[in-house]
């Protein structure tokens, strides 16, 4: 009930005294063998620990990234060796050797305040047990049969296959999980009320509209709507949800640009290639799809001024979140392989810091589908959308010196006073908490999931309350 097998041990050792004598298993001489035997095998792992194995197979299974059983031995070994130690350091270390997302020590913190009981259960019957075969065999008082032994032997393997091979249909079948991230991420809703805004007909990417001697503010007051070209890919700032639903900061911002102009709003899906020509033709007012400003892409449009600043960082699998923890940890991992979005700045800005690693180049629209990565250099903010979608991996931002990353809106036809405009009113959106509020929502996640009352038997069973 303690919970603990240390406080225990006296008790113990005297009932490993009572029981060899009861049985004249030993004498005047031997008596007090349980003295030694019992705190000396106090120190080596006992049952209660070694059960903890079946969480690192059970972690496995839950987070999809299942022990191979050619691995099975190693972890046997490793595991016998690490619960000399704590718990508490052991199970991390075994969900990191194998390759498990390191979420699932989560399932071991919690569970142990029942386990923990019945752990100590365990332990304390393996200590007994070895107390009295540990003095038994001192005094000279172990007889060996060996057709019990292998009976014995025999019926736990029988019962070990079927407890588990019963554990393994029940969790196939009846105790089926699923992975909600995606639902999670797809299922965010907006937070502030939206007007209606629609693809415009008769203008698709391709086209263009005659470039007038207007400015931009002036073409979207005479045609009464904003056009802003998005692309929809691009988590957490906008993106499709699997209903067809354009979301995502970025997509509430444009809204609220919308709403503030007084006009209709109307969405253009393009792609990165696309967008320079569609704002120098004015087919676009501007863009908003999280983009970040890099000193190549200014030269080809104008930006207004950054509404969020991104910290560059590593998308890494669980076992390795520690080696990219510091810019000092992966220097010392040398000339090792990662791929990042094909943005020479920020690609240069890494290799200032650590100059060995190489860098594979990548098509920004790969890295959705893109699953044999080991390390991918993102933005932490969007890094830990990908988590979500895929919890074998970690976003890691390496200390010190952290790179930030602006985003801001490529706005059409270099026009200075619509960019003005639109650096005024980012700014306006900053000071009331619009953005602030935006960035809680989409990229922290805050309410992702709407609240639900608990559940109530006046309220949900007799209905006298609503």
């Amino acid at each position: 009930m303690a919970g603990d097998l240390f406080i225990v041990l006296p008790s113990l050792i005297e009932a490993s005294k009572a029981l060899l004598e009861r049985h004249r298993l030993t004498d005047v001489h031997t008596r007090d063998l349980p003295d030694v035997v019992v705190p000396a095998s106090f120190n080596f792992p006992h049952t209660g620990k070694l059960l903890s194995l079946s969480l690192i197979l059970f972690a496995g299974w839950y987070a999809d990234a299942a022990v191979p059983l050619a691995d099975y031995p190693k972890l046997a070994l490793t595991r016998f060796l690490t619960f000399f130690g704590s718990l508490n350091a052991a199970v991390p270390f075994l969900l990191d050797l194998f390759r498990i997302p390191a979420d699932t020590f989560q399932l071991f913190l919690t569970t142990s305040v029942v386990n923990a009981r019945f752990g100590s259960l365990v332990a304390a019957l393996h200590t007994v047990s070895v107390g009295l075969l540990g003095s038994a065999a001192v005094a000279g008082a172990l007889p060996v049969d060996i057709g019990r032994l292998v009976r014995f032997v025999v019926v736990t393997a029988i019962l070990t296959a079927a407890c588990l091979g019963g554990l393994r249909v029940a969790f196939s079948t009846v105790l089926t999980q699923e992975f909600l991230g995606a639902d999670l991420v797809y299922g965010m809703k907006p937070i502030f009320p939206e007007g209606e805004a629609v693809v415009p007909e008769g203008v698709t990417a391709s086209e263009s509209e005659a470039i007038d001697a207007r400015g931009v503010l002036d073409t979207i007051r005479a045609r009464g709507a904003v056009r802003v070209c998005v692309m929809t890919d691009r988590v957490p700032y906008s993106f499709l949800t699997p209903t067809g639903d354009l979301v995502g900061l970025d997509v509430e911002m444009a809204h609220r640009l919308a709403a503030d102009l007084t006009v209709r709003l109307e969405f253009l899906p393009v792609t990165i290639e696309q967008g320079p020509a569609l704002l120098a033709r004015g087919t676009c007012d501007l863009a908003m799809s999280g983009i970040s400003v890099t000193p190549e892409r200014a030269r080809g449009v104008r930006f207004s001024e950054p509404y969020l600043d991104e910290t560059l960082g590593f998308v890494v699998r669980d076992d390795l979140r520690d080696e990219f923890s510091s810019w000092a940890r992966i220097r010392e991992l040398g000339a090792m392989r990662v791929s990042a979005p094909n943005l020479p700045y920020y690609i240069a800005e890494v290799r200032r810091r650590a100059p060995a690693l190489q860098i594979d180049a990548i098509d920004l629209r790969e890295i959705g589908q893109h699953r044999s990565f080991d390390v991918l250099i993102m933005p932490a903010e969007r890094g830990s959308v990908m988590t979500l979608l895929n919890p074998r991996y970690t976003a890691v931002v390496p200390e010190p010196d952290p790179i930030r990353v602006p985003l801001a809106y490529p706005v059409a036809r270099q026009d200075e006073r619509w960019t003005a405009f639109l650096n005024t009113w980012i700014e306006l959106k900053r000071r009331d908490g619009t953005i602030d509020a935006l960035y809680r929502h989409w990229v922290l996640g805050k309410d992702a999931v709407p609240h639900q009352p608990r559940w109530s038997i006046v309220r949900d069973r007799l209905h006298w309350v609503k």
